[in-house]
C-alpha cells in the first residue's frame, strides 16, 4: 500500500496493516470486544495527549500522574476520566496550531489543513499510522460494492485537504484504477474530464455533489452527452435523499454518501452497499451533546451534536472534539448485516435559515426543488438570495421554463418561507459561489443575504441585474 524505503518503518507499517485489518473485520462482524479495545486505545490516546502542548491545561494532575505511573485502567479511562475532560472546540484546535501535535512537524508524511468552513483552517497533517488506519477503515467498507474492474474518477478540487489523496489510497488498497484530474474554478472547463470519462470507461464518481452538478451543467451548455456512471460516491457536503435522487436521475447512477468525517478527525463513518453510513467504532469514541449536556451513546436510537474522541491518531489526538454537526445514531440494524451502528447527518447547527422564528433546512428546500412531480424542465442547481422579507430562488434548468412553471415552483417554496415573498428566476449560470459547497458549506455557497450591502458584490452581472429587477417586482 505504501512504498517505504526504510526496512524498520516498512515492517511497522505492515504489522499495523495486518493488525488493524483483522480488528476492523472483527468489529464489522460483531466478534470484537469493543469496550476492552476502546479502553485500551483510550489509555494510549491519553498518553499521547499528555505529550501535546494543547492539552497542557486540559489534563488534570491526577490523570497525568496515573498515566506516567501506568496506573490508568481502561475502565477508569472510559467511565471516569473521559467524561470529566473539557470539550475541545474548533476554535481551540485552530488556535493551537502545531501545539496540537505530539511529534515534530517534519515527521509527518503529508501536510494538509482543514477547509475552514466553520472557522479558521487548522493544520491536519497525516502520519503513516493514521493514514494506514483511515485507508483500511474506508477500504473494508467500499470493498463490499466496488470491484477491481471499476474505474473511478476522483474530482475533488481541494489542494489543502486530504480527501482526494486519501480516496486515491483507498482505491489503491482495493486495486482499482483511478484518475484525479483538476478543473480550474475560473474557466470551469470540463471538456477534458468528459473525454477521459468516455475513453477510460469511468463508472464510479468520487467527489462533492456540487462539482458533479457543475460538470453535468457544463455538458448540457456545450451540447455534449452528460456523464453516466454506475455509482456516485459523494462526500464533503450535506447531501440529503432529494439531492441524491436528483444526481441519480442526471447520471443514471446509484448514489451513496460515501463517507463522513473531517480533515482533522479522519473518516468517522463510511457507506455500506445499502447506502447507509456505518460508524467506524474501531477508531472512535463518540458522544452526543444537547446544549450543555453531553452523554455517551446509549445503544438506543438518538440524535444530537456529535462529540468525537479519536483513538487511532496518536500524532494529533482529539479528546471530546466538538465537530459541530447534528447527527442521528441508529442501532436498529442495517440490511447489509454489519454489526456497527448507522449514522445519519442532519446538517450543521448553523445551516438553518431562520425566518420569523421558524427554521428551513437544506434538505427541506431541496425536497421541493427536486420533487419527482415537479413539471419539466428539471432544476439543475439553485441559489437563494435574501433581502428583508423577500427570497429570490435563482435556478439553472435543462430547458426554457415558462412563467407558469416559475410561479408553480415559487408557490411550493413559499410554503416553507411563511410570511415572505418568494420568486423563482431561471438564469443561464449561477454565481461561482454555488459550486463551492465543499469549501464554504451550504449557507455560504447557496444562500446570499443582501441585507449586508457588501454581498451585492458577490453577484456578477447579469445576475445582479436579474436579482434587482426581481426584488423590485416583489416590492411593488
Amino acid at each position: 500500500m505504501l512504498l517505504l524505503r526504510d526496512e524498520e518503518t516498512l515492517a511497522a507499517s505492515l504489522s499495523q496493516v495486518r493488525e488493524h485489518t483483522a480488528f476492523t473485520r472483527d468489529v464489522l462482524s460483531g466478534k470484537a470486544d469493543l469496550r476492552h479495545e476502546h479502553g485500551r486505545k483510550l489509555v494510549r490516546t491519553l498518553e499521547a495527549a499528555a505529550r501535546s502542548p494543547m492539552y497542557e491545561g486540559r489534563l488534570g494532575a491526577d490523570l497525568r500522574r496515573r498515566l506516567a505511573a501506568g496506573e490508568l485502567t481502561s475502565d477508569r479511562a472510559l467511565d471516569e476520566e473521559l467524561p470529566e475532560l473539557p470539550l475541545l472546540s474548533k476554535r481551540n484546535l485552530s488556535d493551537s496550531g502545531a501545539a496540537a501535535f505530539t511529534r515534530p512537524l517534519h515527521s509527518f508524511l503529508h501536510y494538509y489543513e482543514s477547509s475552514g468552513t466553520t472557522g479558521n483552517p487548522a493544520p491536519a497533517p497525516k502520519a503513516i499510522d493514521d493514514l494506514v488506519t483511515n485507508t483500511i477503515n474506508i477500504g473494508e467498507m467500499w470493498r463490499r460494492f466496488l470491484q477491481p474492474s471499476d474505474v473511478a474518477l476522483i474530482l475533488i478540487n481541494a489542494p489543502f485537504a486530504p480527501a482526494a489523496y486519501q480516496f486515491e489510497k483507498v482505491l489503491e488498497y482495493l486495486e482499482i484504477m483511478s484518475l484525479r484530474p483538476w478543473v480550474d474554478n475560473i474557466t470551469g472547463d470540463y471538456s477534458r474530464v468528459l473525454r477521459l470519462i468516455n475513453e477510460l470507461g469511468a463508472n464510479v464518481f468520487v467527489g462533492p455533489p456540487s462539482r458533479l452538478l457543475e460538470m453535468v451543467q457544463f455538458a448540457h451548455r456545450k451540447g455534449l452527452a452528460p456523464p453516466r456512471f454506475e455509482r456516485l460516491l459523494l462526500m464533503a457536503e450535506q447531501t440529503g435523499e432529494a439531492f441524491q435522487q436528483h444526481l441519480s436521475r442526471l447520471t443514471g447512477a446509484t448514489p451513496y454518501v460515501a463517507a463522513y468525517g473531517s480533515s482533522e478527525t479522519g473518516t468517522i463513518a463510511v457507506t455500506c452497499e445499502r447506502r447507509q453510513l456505518h460508524i467506524q467504532v474501531q477508531s472512535y469514541v463518540l458522544e452526543l451533546a444537547d446544549g450543555d449536556r453531553v452523554r455517551r451513546l446509549s445503544g438506543q436510537n438518538e440524535r444530537g451534536e456529535l462529540i468525537v474522541t479519536t483513538l487511532d491518531v496518536p500524532s494529533r489526538p482529539l479528546l471530546r472534539y466538538r465537530i459541530g454537526d447534528l447527527v442521528e445514531i441508529d442501532y436498529a440494524g442495517c440490511a447489509c448485516g454489519l454489526a456497527t451502528p448507522v449514522l445519519r447527518t442532519l446538517g450543521r447547527a448553523q445551516d438553518v435559515l431562520t425566518f420569523s422564528g421558524s427554521g428551513v433546512r437544506q434538505d427541506e428546500l431541496e425536497a421541493v426543488l427536486w420533487a419527482a412531480d415537479l413539471p419539466a424542465p428539471v432544476v439543475f442547481n439553485y441559489m437563494l438570495v435574501v433581502r428583508e422579507r423577500a427570497v429570490v430562488c435563482l435556478v439553472t434548468t435543462d430547458g426554457d421554463p415558462d412563467p407558469a412553471w416559475s410561479a408553480e415552483l415559487g408557490a411550493r417554496l413559499g410554503r416553507l418561507f411563511g410570511g415572505f415573498s418568494v420568486a423563482v428566476r431561471p438564469v443561464a449560470v449561477l454565481p461561482p459561489l454555488a459550486s463551492l459547497g465543499q469549501y464554504l458549506g451550504w449557507k455560504l455557497s447557496r444562500v446570499l443575504d443582501l441585507n449586508d450591502a457588501a454581498n451585492w458584490d458577490r453577484l456578477p452581472e447579469p445576475i445582479g441585474g436579474i436579482v434587482r429587477a426581481t426584488l423590485a417586482t416583489l416590492d411593488d
